[in-house]
């Protein structure tokens, strides 16, 4: 076994409870040690990442796999500091986004399939919620795909969900048309210190073999919580107003908490403001 084979086994039993077997002697294990180790990055360098490297990761982005081939996605670099400054406001309770050097907005976009049919005089017969939704999967395949390729030449990345927070706001400063909506927000730079490699929950849990269960659901996530929180406790417990503090605090309280309190409750609206049926 290599080296390279080995840290990314390392990597895989870091990351789950119950690692798939190894596999010996396949090319590609960097690109996977990669991706297994990953992690979010909110800490920069005071390093601009060269507009040639960007270019490349979008064009590499949109190489991903596309809903048959209609390419209903789009990336707008904010390049100037203002309009990342702009953006930063838009996102509340997130003060580290303005030390990036670098933000990326990921949007659907529906809008040019309709111009094509428009210009062809042939009516648009998928007026209805799959259209919105084609579109905003192709945006989170994009999005992955740089991510993925943006990590495999050591820059940091952290997706940014919360400019759906202020959707409207934020396609007022990208001057989105209608059937074009912001998915999410990237930021991208040099990392300033080690990335945190998040647990997951066990794949026995989430990775099913011919149909969906849930046997053994309700232990296996106890048991993700004491692991979670042995190996990567939470700094602060959320809503410490609202609940009471608990002594094991873990991933599933700390998701219950966060999901009780409404958020973007007015998105739906949003979207159908910008021209979608959502039948």
């Amino acid at each position: 076994m290599t080296a390279t084979t080995m840290d990314l086994h390392r990597s895989l039993s870091s990351r789950y409870s119950d690692p798939p077997a190894q596999v010996d002697d396949i090319d590609g294990t960097d690109l996977l040690r990669s991706m297994v180790g990953r992690g979010s990055c909110r800490s920069f360098q005071d390093a601009q990442v060269p507009s040639e490297v960007i270019d490349l990761l979008c064009a590499t982005a949109l190489a991903a796999p596309t809903k048959s081939d209609l390419q209903q996605r789009d990336i707008i670099v904010l390049r100037s500091p203002s309009q990342r400054q702009a953006l930063a406001d838009l996102v509340a309770g997130q003060a580290w986004v303005a030390g990036a050097p670098m933000m990326i907005v990921f949007c659907g976009n529906n809008r040019r399939q309709r111009l094509l049919h428009d210009w062809r005089q042939v009516p648009f017969a998928n007026d209805h919620l799959d259209a919105f939704f084609n579109a905003a999967v192709d945006a989170a395949i994009a999005l992955g795909a740089f991510v993925t390729a943006a990590e495999a030449l050591g820059l940091g990345c952290c997706p940014i969900s919360a400019v759906r927070n202020e959707a409207a706001a934020v396609s007022d400063l990208l001057g989105l048309p209608d059937h074009v909506f912001p998915v999410a927000g990237l930021t991208v730079g040099y990392p300033s210190e080690p990335i945190t490699v998040s647990k997951r929950l066990p794949l026995k849990m989430t990775c099913h073999t011919d149909r969906y269960q849930e046997d053994g659901l309700k232990e296996a996530v106890r048991q993700y919580d004491l692991d979670r929180e042995a190996a990567q406790p939470y700094p602060a417990q959320r809503l410490r107003a609202k609940f009471p503090d608990s002594q094991s605090y873990g991933w599933s309280e700390d998701k219950v908490r966060q999901y009780s309190q409404p958020e973007r409750a007015d998105f739906g609206a949003f979207v159908r403001s910008k021209g979608f049926v959502l039948d």
